[in-house]
């Protein structure tokens, strides 16, 4: 449904983006994921047709966005970072507006507004005027123009920026039921922004790629070792020993604060080695009270770290699923 080749966007003499290469298949759900500055609005901007990469192309449901805008830009609902709605204007008034300017037929201008409305849960503030609703609706209209039209691809750029954390659990459940019928990319610097709503991710660093891949294969990748957290009711000192002692335990680091007089462990084994039954069966011989035993994923933001040294580089590592760019 999108595929981006190579793609580059300089002003001036700054370089935005840089040889960018990916794809999104119909139905995903992708987060662009990086710090500020980092590329993702650029990227964006260039798929909705907002202006040409300067070297490289990209394609919208077949449709080369420099070579066919207007093709390629029927296909797009365009959400960008800052929604520039008309806030003297009902939400409906505004949502049929937007669809005169989409080319929606005039007998079905009311239909195409409903519908968005539907699937954005507007339809209590229907006659609203926009400029009186709160912030979360705002988002809410903005994501309701991209719809309208039915577009195959949405493109979300920051949409749960500004938002309460009420508001923002509201607006990631709306944009993961759009993934049912839609190609949805969305670009956040809030790294559980994506493992919360993303299917895959995009790591973009400096206006390059540093890693495309589902959080769960990125944690598989960079991991160098897997991790165990357990807790059980014997010493400190005693449990670090005996657990020390397990084949592919790499080490035993005891938390600072013992709860209810438990002591707590992260337990680092080496890369593939699943321990936890060994490490039960050294609870259960030395006769302590098992609390709690579970293996402990990497986070995203663990993963960006890993992937970007303390200097901002990227990191040029084969062995953790950096593509040389």
């Amino acid at each position: 449904m999108i595929s981006v080749s190579g793609v580059t966007k300089r002003f001036g003499s700054f370089t935005a983006v840089s040889d960018i290469s990916f794809e999104v298949a119909s139905g995903e759900i992708v987060g662009l994921l990086g710090p500020n500055g980092a590329g993702k609005s650029t990227t964006m901007r260039i798929l909705a047709g907002v202006f040409p990469p300067s070297a490289g192309s990209a394609h919208i449901a077949g449709f080369d966005v420099v070579k066919e805008p207007l093709r390629a830009r029927a296909a797009v609902g365009y959400f960008p970072e800052r929604v520039a709605a008309y806030l003297d204007m009902s939400v409906e008034s505004y949502l049929r507006y937007v669809g005169r300017m989409k080319g929606v037929a005039r007998p079905e201008l009311a239909e195409a507004a409903r519908n968005a409305m539907t699937a954005c849960g507007l339809e209590p503030v229907a006659k609203r005027i926009i400029g009186s609703l709160s912030k979360g609706f705002r988002q809410r209209v903005g994501i309701a123009q991209a719809l309208t039209g039915e577009p195959k691809v949405l493109i979300l750029d920051e949409p749960t920026a500004g938002l309460d954390p009420e508001q923002v659990a509201e607006m990631r459940e709306l944009i993961r039921s759009l993934k049912q019928d839609r190609t949805v990319v969305l670009s956040t610097h809030i790294l559980p922004e994506v493992e919360n709503t993303c299917d895959r991710v995009i790591i973009i660093h400096r206006g390059r790629i540093v890693a495309v891949d589902t959080p769960a294969n990125l944690n598989r990748t960079i991991q160098a070792a897997g991790r165990v957290v357990i807790e059980v009711n014997a010493a400190v000192s005693e449990v670090a020993e005996k657990l020390g002692e397990i084949s592919g335990v790499v080490s035993v680091s005891p938390h600072p604060r013992a709860v209810d007089g438990a002591a707590s462990f992260t337990v680092l084994t080496e890369r593939d080695r699943d321990v936890r039954e060994e490490i039960a069966r050294a609870v259960t011989d030395s006769g302590w009270g098992l609390r709690e035993l579970r293996s402990v994923a990497y986070s995203l933001e663990e993963i960006f770290l890993t992937l970007v040294n303390e200097d901002g580089e990227i990191q040029r590592n084969d062995d953790a699923g950096v593509d040389d760019l």
